[in-house]
């Protein structure tokens, strides 16, 4: 099976299937997705999208981006949610060269768990609702909003710490990609935050053991933080888990 899958205008399309979970099972192929901004399918690439059947799209930006930037085009038979989990925003490709990627990304992350803790329960609740998928969540480019969410539900299928960390590693490509087409909220990439675009490994490490040190483990933070108790982590791992 292809993690990644190949659009023209999304960069950063991939499939959670086949991470094995602690128990002895893998997650599903085909059932949940994560991508960079879906506004941008049309044409071929909104054909190749409707063939993968998904049903529910969550929209992880702001309103206002969506606004300015739009959604993922209607079809019938798919639902949109927009969830904006981040609460702060941050310009990123202004920042200045003194600011260090590994530790900025981890406390963004960490942020964002601590500020969008009721959108990210809904997200869990849609994902983990029967008759929801194929899903796909997604960001802007599809690498730290999505990426965290990404982390969050790995952690909670008993996915191990090392393939958690890969598995957001693989949007430095796709996104480094985007700055290099220009893609950079239209300023000319020359004059970007040099860690724009970056997924630092050691970033979710530290993110994770963040969420360790609070928390005590990825389903303490989602049961103390979130208030998704047992349950819901067991519907999540029913909906996702073969």
């Amino acid at each position: 099976m292809t993690r990644h899958i190949e659009f023209e205008r999304l960069y950063n399309f991939r499939d959670l299937g086949g991470y094995p979970s602690g128990d002895g099972r893998t997650l599903r192929w085909g059932r949940l997705y994560r991508s960079d901004a879906l506004s941008k399918l049309a044409g071929e690439d909104l054909a190749r999208f409707r063939a993968l059947g998904v049903r529910t799209v969550i929209d992880l930006r702001y309103p206002w981006e969506i606004a300015t930037r739009g959604r993922v085009p209607e079809s019938e038979g798919l639902a949109y949610h927009n969830l904006s989990i981040e609460q702060r925003p941050v310009d990123q490709p202004a920042l200045g060269a003194e600011v260090e990627p590994v530790r900025f990304f981890a406390d963004l992350h960490a942020e964002v768990a601590q500020d969008g803790a009721g959108e990210l329960r809904q997200v869990l609740e849609l994902i983990a609702a029967d008759g929801n998928g194929p899903l796909v969540f997604h960001c802007a480019a599809g690498k730290d909003r999505t990426g965290l969410v990404a982390a969050l539900v790995l952690a909670l299928m008993g996915v191990g710490e090392e393939d958690i960390v890969a598995d957001y590693a693989l949007s430095e490509p796709a996104t480094l990609r985007m700055v290099a087409d220009g893609v950079a909220g239209g300023r000319d990439p020359q004059g970007v935050w040099p860690g724009f675009g970056l997924a630092p490994a050691e970033s979710m490490r530290m993110f994770l053991a963040w969420l360790k040190d609070e928390y005590g483990s990825v389903e303490g933070y989602a049961r103390e933080r979130l208030g998704a108790g047992q349950g819901l982590v067991e519907e999540l791992r029913t909906r996702l888990l073969e």
